[in-house]
């Protein structure tokens, strides 16, 4: 007799490759649009892990109202519990701009080869791709997820529409390999901002239910976004 073991199946297939979602951001305040859009993004797609990314030095945004230590607080409160969501403070590492391209290649060096990279990124940043640094290495580390709401009715820049052609996928799930594809994501669209949070915290109104309650406990706590800030 030979070592045939009954307990593993005879055509066992390989264990799949690790799927990675990277969702960057002022968060500032992390808000449950954030959250709710990495949530359906991570539970569709299957994903290991959803990495949420604030920025330090956001290259194309306005200085964040509050420090980077309290931006990271508050993304490490509202995800705490909440699989397959995780915070990465690499950014916040790095005392340089907080340029993309620097981030997946800091994240592909701890990765298996075959690991899927999802990075996800709004239509509005999408379309400001060709302004980004070194933007068409992305797809080298990344696949790209636009997260489009049903009323993005702009098109895109030139330089992006040879680019979509050669690369778009019409089935997130269809992503090969990985990196180099582009998919669409349909979002139901929830109509809150950071910016809006911010202005009814410095006029001293409610923000509840914009975001989750360990975000606003912090948030009351440490007296943040008052007028006085």
């Amino acid at each position: 007799m030979g070592d045939f073991d009954p307990s593993v199946p005879v055509n066992a297939s390989a264990p799949r490759c690790r799927r990675i979602g990277v969702l960057g951001g002022t968060f500032d305040p992390v808000h449950i649009g954030h959250l709710r859009g990495a949530l359906e993004v991570a539970e569709s797609l299957a994903l290991d892990e959803l990495r949420l990314v604030p920025s330090a030095r956001p290259p194309h945004r306005d200085t964040p109202q509050v420090s980077a230590k309290d931006r990271l607080a508050m993304v490490e409160c509202a995800v705490a519990g909440v699989a397959p969501l995780v915070v990465d403070d690499r950014e916040l590492q790095r005392d340089k701009p907080s340029y993309t391209i620097d981030t997946l290649e800091s994240m592909r060096a701890e990765m298996a080869d075959e690991t899927q990279v999802f990075l996800l990124l709004g239509w509005d940043a999408f379309c400001g791709l060709p302004t980004w640094h070194r933007w068409e290495e992305l797809l080298q580390h990344c696949h790209i997820l636009v997260l489009q709401r049903p009323d993005a009715d702009s098109e895109p820049p030139d330089a992006l529409r040879n680019l979509l052609a050669a690369r778009s996928v019409s089935d997130p799930l269809a992503l090969k390999g990985p990196s180099g594809q582009i998919a669409f994501v349909w979002q139901t669209p929830l109509a809150v901002s950071a910016t809006q949070i911010r202005q009814l915290l410095a006029s001293g109104k409610s923000v509840r239910f914009l975001v989750p309650d360990a975000v606003l406990a912090y948030i009351e706590a440490h007296g943040l976004y008052r007028a006085s800030n």
